[in-house]
């Protein structure tokens, strides 16, 4: 794929650089390992549904690279479903807004056992510039238990898939 964009580029098509090799040579690194890790502990994918509890829409930017041709997220067994019952963890970005509290709630109900949830980003790690306050409730861990944290503002789709990793690891 990237001798093909390499090739475009050269024709002209393409006018911004592309990564570098290490960039390249750490995303399958890391994809590698994440497929790993997902078999031994899920046995095959692992689906994620995303939940939007508020945020600026920086996460989510950089959540839907994951997706793009570049990173491809789906060839390491990582692929995201529109309902938290077909999910293995959700993905909540933002600070808790209280208006989402009860979405959020049915939301983690509704995914089966055992689930994992990650806080993506510092506004879901700890309730990032926002904190509490009257229309917020904060960190997610304010309402629900989070198992994998991401930190960043926003996270890139590198840190992304080692916080993934990272959280893989560490549990089961």
């Amino acid at each position: 794929m990237l001798r093909l964009l390499n090739r475009i580029r050269r024709t002209g098509i393409i006018t911004e650089p592309l990564a570098t090799g290490a960039d390249a040579e750490t995303l399958e690194t890391l994809g590698i390992e994440v497929r790993r890790q997902i078999d031994r502990r899920l046995g095959g994918s692992l689906a994620i549904r995303e939940v939007d509890a508020g945020s600026c829409n920086g996460c989510e930017l950089e959540i839907h690279a994951l997706n793009n041709a570049y990173y491809d997220i789906e060839r390491f067994g990582i692929h995201f479903v529109a309902s938290p019952r077909h999910a293995d963890a959700l993905l909540v970005t933002g600070p808790l807004s209280r208006h989402m509290e009860a979405a959020l709630l049915r939301t983690y109900a509704a995914t089966p056992d055992p689930k994992l949830v990650i806080a993506c980003g510092d506004c879901a790690c700890d309730g990032g510039e926002f904190g509490v306050s009257y229309a917020s409730r904060g960190a997610v861990e304010n309402l629900i238990p989070v198992d994998i944290r991401i930190p960043g503002c926003p996270p890139s789709p590198l840190n992304l898939l080692k916080g993934l990793l990272a959280g893989l690891k560490g549990s089961g």
